[in-house]
């Protein structure tokens, strides 16, 4: 069966009748309050007793916030589904519910949000469901104005199924180009269907707190494949793992001056003055550069 994503866009795809569906599995109400309680672990909220304010961006019909409120948070949720957030109100969510395109950016004012969660919501932003849209873009719209509501320091945890490892590096570096530290955390990297990825940020620059927490199973240890992803489909085509290494600025191109006469042309010059048995001065690196009109 084909992912969500590749069926309709969001909004569509998430009509009403999907939408009630969708909340009345108890097996995705399990796998989505699960999954939640990862997130927040990944989150690592002070334990300081003050509740905090979260995003819980692709909330849908709020059960991933439902968990959100058991802990005692107060969170914001955006949605792009209006069939979705009307199923929310009817349950009665505790949060503060927008309708809103992720891929447009978020909108708040810098610096008021203490941490932010996504559950399988991201991985929407790499596909082009209109003429207008570029996934590019869509994705620096949304982690920068991620990156620019988050209190500094503050983490941000995303959850995702990436249909294949070039949307993975596209997503990771998008969230790196925005000014974030972090990685991808594997869960179960051994296991077919309970494998699940979370993009784990920090606000700020790399330091001691944005270091990337163990996933888990890494050592080894198997899940129960009877853990299906929440939206039905399986995790088969993230099997590599994704990278983010430094960035290389490409060599800069040899300019040309305006009558076409660059440095390939003296040097080709020379070589034909060579040819013909004339003297010409031996090329070194300096050979074509313009020369400073002073010391």
């Amino acid at each position: 069966m084909p992912r969500p994503e590749v069926q309709a866009p969001p909004e569509i795809f998430y009509n009403e009748s999907e939408a009630r569906k969708y909340t009345t599995s108890s097996r995705i109400i399990e796998i989505q309050s699960r999954i939640t309680e990862r997130a927040l672990e990944l989150l690592a909220l002070p334990n300081d007793g003050v509740p905090k304010l979260l995003l819980d961006i692709g909330c849908g019909s709020g059960l991933s916030g439902e968990t959100l409120t058991e802990q005692g948070h107060h969170w914001i949720g955006y949605d792009i589904s209006k069939s979705m957030l009307d199923v929310a109100l009817e349950r009665e969510a505790e949060g503060d519910l927008l309708l809103a395109d992720m891929g447009q950016g978020l909108g708040l004012r810098p610096g008021v949000i203490d941490g932010a969660i996504s559950i399988s919501a991201v991985q929407w932003l790499c596909n082009a469901d209109k003429s207008c849209h570029n996934p590019r873009l869509r994705l620096k719209a949304f982690f920068g104005s991620l990156y620019k509501c988050l209190a500094r320091g503050a983490r941000a945890v995303l959850q995702f199924y990436a249909d294949n490892v070039k949307q993975s590096e596209m997503i990771v570096t998008a969230a790196m180009r925005a000014g974030f530290a972090g990685g991808v955390v594997v869960d179960w990297p051994h296991s077919s269907k309970a494998k699940k990825s979370y993009l784990v940020l920090t606000c700020g620059p790399p330091s001691l707190n944005s270091s990337l927490p163990k996933g888990k199973g890494q050592d080894g240890a198997m899940c129960s494949d009877d853990d299906e992803s929440d939206d039905g489909s399986s995790d088969d085509d993230e099997a590599q793992t994704v990278g983010i290494y430094e960035r290389n600025r490409p060599k800069k191109r040899q300019k040309t001056k305006k009558n076409g006469k660059g440095k390939t042309w003296l040097l080709n010059k020379k070589e034909q003055m060579r040819r013909r048995g004339r003297e010409v001065p031996a090329d070194t690196k300096y050979t074509g550069r313009k020369r400073k009109s002073y010391f």
